[in-house]
């Protein structure tokens, strides 16, 4: 089943593939422990500026990020029971608009709980993120 999802993902447009990952982490996030979801977000949050942060799921994310400093922000237990998986998928998309990299990384925070690494959702995002990164070094060589 991987297999074949991995396939579709491969032949679908870009807009198709980023809605896919957008929505794999959302999955993830729904079933994640407290600390990754903690990490997930703080983690999607990072390349956004304030008005992206304002434009993306109501400004929940903008609220996490004007109660810290900009260098320190923490998002805290409290802050993920008030985001939905919806929002996270919103954020994923929206990160994903603004920087190309923002991917990278990802996995290492899904694979560091063995409670998410275990998920099927999280195998197809990891293995979509490994694909990314050897086609982005592929180009990267050609040029």
């Amino acid at each position: 089943m991987e297999q074949l999802a991995a396939e579709v993902y491969d032949a679908a447009p870009v807009a198709v593939q980023e809605r896919m990952v957008s929505q794999l982490v959302g999955k993830i996030y729904e079933t994640a422990p407290v600390t990754v979801r903690s990490k997930l977000i703080l983690h999607l949050m990072k390349p956004l500026g304030v008005l992206s942060l304002v434009a993306v799921a109501d400004g929940i994310f903008a609220n996490i990020r004007f109660r810290n400093g900009w260098p320190d922000v923490q998002v805290l237990p409290d802050d993920v029971k008030n985001v939905e998986p919806q929002d996270v998928v919103a954020l994923t998309h929206y990160a994903q608009q603004v920087s190309l990299h923002v991917l990278d990384g990802l996995a290492n925070v899904v694979m560091a709980s063995p409670v998410v690494a275990t998920s099927a959702a999280t195998a197809l995002l990891v293995h979509i993120l490994i694909q990314r990164k050897r086609a982005d070094r592929r180009a990267e060589q050609r040029s």
